[in-house]
């Protein structure tokens, strides 16, 4: 087990990639503390993993420093960090609104930043280092036309994780980032794969033919979390099924 006694807090656990996560965490040995917006399913994972829920929006510091406090509390430490929590928001470029611009990349951005300074602090207090894992995508790379905050968010999921690498290396805390292709998560059955059309569109993008699932993500995310990854910081890894190669389109099977 790669992570035993290792304490993780992941944020956006109650469901999807989140969730694998925490599931993978425990599986290899992690104690875990679940964080998100939605109660009765965060309550219901913690119950069913046996493993602390704590109700905290991840976008407010207030709320933040609370489940911070709580791990710290509980388990006396914290050594890795899965900031995850994250919404998308479907609009054509024109009409956007202010409102929905600056909700999307407080959840997805300025969450990262609050968590991962935070989190920071108590492990640069403890002195034994730590590892911070921000939930990116490829769409850091990529661009989708109506989906114009999350890929601006995302982008700077990419430079914060980068910064964040530097600034704190010198206290042995690694900084490192997921960008996943089009996993099969609630998220992404709703905006992404929402018709048949949409799905071959997608999958004519994707070498590997298929889309990902939560537990492939969660895989990566043990494998940086652990001494396996020790060299590596301040990079995003890609489990895309081979899209952010691909310069043109595949065909696809009918379903």
């Amino acid at each position: 087990m790669r992570l035993k006694d290792k304490i993780a807090v992941v944020t956006g656990a109650a469901q999807g990639i989140g969730l694998a996560c925490a599931e993978r965490f425990l599986a290899e040995g992690a104690k875990v503390v679940l964080s998100d917006i939605n109660a009765e399913k965060l309550r219901a994972c913690g119950k069913r993993l046996g493993a602390e829920a704590v109700l905290a929006d991840a976008s407010f510091k207030a709320d933040v420093d609370l489940l911070i406090q709580h791990t710290i509390d509980v388990h006396g430490r914290i050594d890795i960090l899965v900031s995850n929590a994250g919404v998308t928001s479907l609009a054509e470029f024109l009409d956007v609104t202010e409102e929905e611009f600056d909700r999307v990349l407080r959840v997805n951005l300025k969450s990262q930043f609050l968590c991962g300074q935070a989190a920071a602090r108590q492990m640069v207090r403890q002195g034994t280092g730590g590892v911070i894992i921000n939930m990116s995508s490829v769409n850091a790379v990529l661009a989708i036309a109506n989906q114009v905050p999350y890929v601006v968010s995302k982008g700077g999921s990419g430079q914060l994780t980068k910064v964040m690498a530097i600034a704190l290396a010198q206290h042995g805390i690694r900084v490192v980032a997921i960008g996943p292709g089009t996993i099969l998560t609630d998220m992404a059955r709703h905006n992404v794969l929402s018709s048949e059309d949409a799905r071959r569109r997608v999958m004519s993008r994707t070498p590997l033919g298929r889309g990902g699932e939560p537990s492939e993500v969660a895989s990566v995310a043990a494998f940086l979390a652990s001494d396996d990854a020790s060299y590596i910081t301040g990079q995003t890894i890609y489990p895309d099924g081979g899209r952010l190669g691909l310069n043109y389109t595949v065909p696809v099977k009918t379903s």
